[in-house]
């Protein structure tokens, strides 16, 4: 328990706040722009809306899982906290918290490949799904796939 409770203070102390566009170079650099047919700004509104772009945000569940970092990814199937059997990004929950958050893209890129893809996210479900999102990544310089793809027409 000490050491998990070393691990999440070392954690918070390397947490790291993205303003938007920020946080939606880092996703284009990193190739989340299209990733299993998902846009750019649809992953910049499901973090907006689950951790509003905050490395260090930890939310617990009624159902005693729980989300952690930029991602919100849960604990029950996608990283170990400790408690739970379920490893599918094969990552300890504590490595979603930091300021690299490399490890936390490609768990999201992991969870998008599963049969709910996006739709595993609530957050993006209430707030994000079939609505014009495209003011996400307005004004922050990225030409997103669906652009480029316009600009070549």
């Amino acid at each position: 328990m000490r050491s998990l409770v070393f691990l999440l203070l070392v954690s918070v102390a390397s947490a790291k706040v993205f303003e938007r566009c920020e946080w939606a170079r880092v996703l284009k650099t990193n190739g989340m722009d299209g990733y299993h047919g998902v846009s750019l700004a649809n992953w910049v509104c499901l973090c907006n809306w689950e951790s509003n772009y905050n490395t260090q945000t930890i939310n617990h569940n009624t159902d005693n899982s729980t989300d952690y970092g930029i991602f919100q990814i849960n604990s029950h199937y996608w990283c170990s906290d400790g408690s739970r059997t379920h490893n599918a990004c094969n990552i300890k929950c504590s490595e979603l918290l930091t300021d690299d958050v490399t490890v936390a893209i490609t768990c999201a890129k992991r969870v998008v490949r599963d049969p709910n893809g996006i739709r595993a996210w609530v957050a993006w479900r209430k707030h994000c799904e079939n609505r014009d999102v495209s003011s996400y990544v307005a004004g922050c310089g990225v030409l997103t796939s669906t652009e480029a793809k316009h600009q070549i027409l």
